[in-house]
């Protein structure tokens, strides 16, 4: 590995081990109320617990690091605890058989061979549902649901190329009219289509050409906003495109944002440390992301060495 590589390598490796170890202590915020099946907000109770697994079993599979790997898996075998085994899922279906969000979580662990039989059971018969096959108004989401149904072998609802082509990464809206929401659809639009970085072929010539053409100015846009949590994103969707540029302003700043603590705020320098919650709330995520965007930036450069990068592929893309 030449200096610069190496320089490189290092400071991506020191972001996401610093990142991964304040989610490991910050594990008691990540932990499920009594309540979660009944009274508990999903947005702030599983949602947060859905994230933490995604991201880190992607880190824990993929990351060159022995150390981090082995820190990543630890904080995915404690969400998977957190839901008991896989209990909790036939829980919240019973409860709301049309709800996507427990389809969706559930199908995190199922990729990693986590399986509940109750729950492979009532999915089998909740997903055949004419209920389940109601278009919903947003794309993206769909791309989310039609990715969990792959990953523990359902049935797809719909298919995932028409899905695709009506979302923001599928039409290519003029960027500069890209605003806040657009950008963080486009960005999972992204993370669905490829596996959440474990394929980055799946992007179209078309759809990584628009991307990297158009990536440099999101981000100095949402820099000079210092939006942290889309920046990483943004990152971590670049490391997906063919020969994965590298940016080491962009890198640079956003480690320039990383607290002492290892923890990323999502915007500006996030809220106070003497309101836990608020504090949790405000990094938990961007933590997340940028250990995520460490990751597969990480693997790029080795895969890549700055040059060359995955391939594109021609054809309609994802099944």
């Amino acid at each position: 590995m030449t200096g610069d590589r190496a320089a490189r390598a290092s400071l991506l490796d020191r972001m996401v081990g610093d990142g991964l170890a304040w989610l490991d202590a910050a594990r008691a915020d990540f932990r499920l109320p009594p309540d979660v099946t009944t009274d508990a907000d999903p947005d702030l109770t599983l949602k947060p617990l859905g994230e933490l697994a995604e991201l880190t079993c992607l880190i824990s599979t993929s990351h060159p690091r022995e150390d981090l790997r082995r820190a990543a898996d630890g904080l995915f075998a404690f969400a998977w605890n957190e839901t008991r085994d896989g209990e909790l899922f036939a829980e919240l279906v019973r409860g709301e058989p049309h709800a996507t969000y427990p389809v969706e979580i559930y199908g995190v662990f199922a990729r990693a061979g986590l399986r509940n039989p109750a729950v492979e059971s009532l999915l089998a018969a909740t997903t055949g549902l004419r209920g389940w096959r109601v278009a919903r108004e947003d794309h993206t989401r769909t791309l989310g649901v039609l990715n969990a149904e792959r990953r523990i072998g359902l049935e797809p609802h719909a298919r995932f190329t028409a899905v695709l082509e009506l979302t923001g990464l599928g039409l290519m809206p003029e960027p500069w009219a890209l605003d806040r929401k657009g950008a963080y659809g486009l960005t999972h639009d992204v993370f669905h289509l490829t596996d959440w970085g474990r394929d980055p072929g799946r992007l179209s010539r078309a759809h990584a050409d628009y991307l990297r053409l158009w990536l440099p100015a999101w981000l100095e846009n949402w820099l000079d906003e210092e939006l942290w949590d889309l920046v990483a994103e943004l990152l971590a969707v670049t490391a997906c495109l063919p020969d994965a540029p590298y940016d080491p302003a962009v890198w640079q700043r956003l480690a320039g944002a990383q607290a002492a603590d290892g923890s990323v705020p999502d915007l500006g320098t996030g809220s106070a440390s003497g309101d836990r919650s608020a504090y949790f709330t405000s990094r938990y995520h961007s933590t997340l992301a940028t250990a995520f965007a460490g990751t597969l930036t990480r693997i790029a450069l080795d895969a890549t060495g700055g040059g060359e990068g995955a391939p594109v592929h021609e054809s309609e893309v994802a099944p």
